[in-house]
């Protein structure tokens, strides 16, 4: 069974498995907080066939990577039955430069089935990514670095549905300076870079 699932054709789809439990067990001891969020684009405009095209794929029904999760395992699946029924046609199994694509392509409308049915039996698991801009006036906290004009440091907000999102933040104000620790309001975006002010008080001593 072993030989099987590391044979050189089923590789691909034995590995898809392997990520299906590696990112089911990330998920499961909590360190997969902030790669759920932020799947929608930023463009605008006519996106009538992408649209159409992930509601097909059921992307979107469920948080991404419990759709991830799906298809994987779908994917790996499928793969490595299809490669058994080639075997069994052919004499040989087919190449992977044919069957992964081929099993991709077959993988995403079957996960768009399964992930409806997820979100119908567990309504409470829809995605609750949000679009980067309704962060704007959000309150943040400087994780990493210290904050200048033109040299953002990495910081942590929390938006409306109580998610961590992981964004970059510089001063709005060139004669701001913000630490480590310190939090700050979050006034416009510009490209990935958020532009903040600082809430006054960080540095104010504390009365313990």
């Amino acid at each position: 069974m072993l030989d099987q699932f590391l044979a050189p054709e089923n590789i691909v789809f034995s590995s898809a498995l392997l990520l299906m439990l590696l990112i089911g067990v990330v998920q499961a001891v909590g360190l997969a907080g902030d790669l759920d969020a932020d799947l929608h684009a930023d463009a605008h405009g006519d996106v009538g066939m992408a649209d159409t095209l992930l509601a097909w794929a059921g992307i979107g029904r469920l948080p991404f990577l419990m759709w991830l999760v799906i298809f994987l395992a779908l994917f790996g699946a499928l793969g490595l039955g299809l490669q058994q029924l080639m075997t069994a046609l052919t004499g040989g199994p087919g190449a992977n430069l044919l069957m992964v694509p081929l099993t991709a392509v077959a993988a995403l409308p079957v996960t768009g089935g399964a992930t409806r049915l997820v979100a119908r039996i567990l309504p409470g698991l829809e995605t609750t990514a949000i679009e980067r801009d309704e962060l704007v006036g959000r309150f943040a906290e400087i994780s990493i670095g210290t904050a200048r004009v033109g040299s953002p440091a990495r910081a942590s907000v929390t938006d409306i549905h109580g998610q961590s999102h992981q964004i970059m933040v510089e001063p709005d104000s060139a004669d701001q300076i913000f630490q480590a620790g310190e939090s700050v309001l979050l006034v416009k975006r510009e490209g990935d870079i958020f532009k903040a002010f600082t809430r006054g008080d960080f540095y104010l001593p504390r009365l313990d």
